[in-house]
């Protein structure tokens, strides 16, 4: 019965894209809206990692800025197809991504979300510097081929187009990962979450589970990265660095981590608040803040538990306390 009502969902959301493309006219709405679902991917892959391992990181962009480097710098040395590039990009982050987990999630508290900071800021140095690989500051231009998947280029990026390629990307994913987190692995990593020393206590081997699950926001936020440079052709440093991690936590705090769907949420509410009070202020940064504040006091699961108390009668459960609103990095050492 689950299954297919996540199948009613999955097909409703994707009709809900089609609709948008199809009904929008204006090229610069459907941009902005396509801006948006990429963030929204991007805000999933920081959500997954708070919802699952109860952990904060002000570094994800890393993962956001590496994917487009990794892909722009394969298709300028020519040692691949598009195609084959795109899964080598994936494949590498995932891995890099798990080595990385393997280390830092041993580290408990606000620690954790330090040493994200600090590597992604050493990526954004590095990608700063790197002129000759890079571009340096001034960016990289993604040399994509005329046809990609078997379609043209200039079919690909039309406005309509693009949004339904990452709203349908958006909706696969977040579909594979509620399925993913409804199997055993999803159990697992909630008990590790919940009580780290009481799973160990068990036998239950708790830091390859949490490496994975940094793995996979890793990967998350890394599609999204991809579609950026597909979308825009072009990579920065400005992709790497911190401001863009702590956006994307804005998103998933507005949204509420508890939902998988809610950092989404989050994030395509974020741009279309800054897209409307940019006409009418000037400081709308400050406005938005307040609304984050209200958010946070009044509904601490963010806007998918609202909406989860008006539609459905839910009550507002607690979010664990690992991963509240404005979290604390859940305690206790990996082994």
């Amino acid at each position: 019965m689950k299954n297919q009502k996540l199948s009613l969902v999955t097909l409703a959301a994707l009709a809900a894209g089609a609709a948008i493309a199809s009904f929008v006219s204006s090229g610069t709405l459907l941009s902005l809206l396509t801006q948006a679902v990429i963030y929204a991917l991007f805000a999933s892959g920081v959500g997954l990692l708070l919802r699952q391992n109860g952990m904060v990181s002000f570094g994800h962009a890393l993962f956001f800025g590496s994917s487009g480097y990794c892909l722009g710098i394969l298709l300028q040395l020519k040692l691949m197809p598009a195609e084959a590039a795109i899964l080598v990009t994936l494949v590498g982050l995932a891995l890099a991504a798990f080595v990385i987990g393997l280390v830092i999630v041993r580290v408990p508290g606000v620690a954790f979300g330090m040493l994200t900071l600090a590597i992604g800021q050493m990526a954004f140095l590095t990608a700063s510097r790197s002129r000759g690989l890079t571009g340096g500051a001034d960016g990289m231009n993604i040399d994509w081929p005329s046809t990609l998947f078997g379609v043209a280029q200039s079919q690909l990026l039309k406005p309509g187009n693009m949004f339904l390629l990452c709203w349908g990307t958006l909706v696969v994913v977040l579909l594979a990962l509620t399925l993913l987190l409804r199997s055993r692995f999803g159990s697992i990593t909630e008990a590790v979450r919940d009580n780290e020393e009481r799973a160990r206590f068990i036998g239950i081997r708790t830091l390859v589970p949490r490496a994975a699950v940094y793995a996979l926001s890793g990967v998350v936020t890394g599609l999204a990265g991809l579609l950026s440079a597909l979308n825009t052709g072009f990579v920065s440093p400005e992709n790497l660095h911190w401001s863009l991690s702590g956006v994307a936590l804005m998103m998933v705090v507005v949204g509420g981590p508890k939902a998988l769907w809610g950092p989404a949420l989050g994030a395509i509410v974020y741009f279309l608040f800054k897209d409307i009070l940019g006409d009418l202020a000037n400081h709308w940064m400050a406005i938005f803040g307040v609304a984050l504040i209200t958010v946070i006091v009044f509904s601490p699961t963010g806007l998918a538990g609202l909406l989860g108390r008006l539609f459905l009668g839910r009550p507002q459960r607690p979010v664990p306390a690992a991963s509240a609103a404005m979290p604390v990095v859940a305690t206790g050492t990996a082994h």
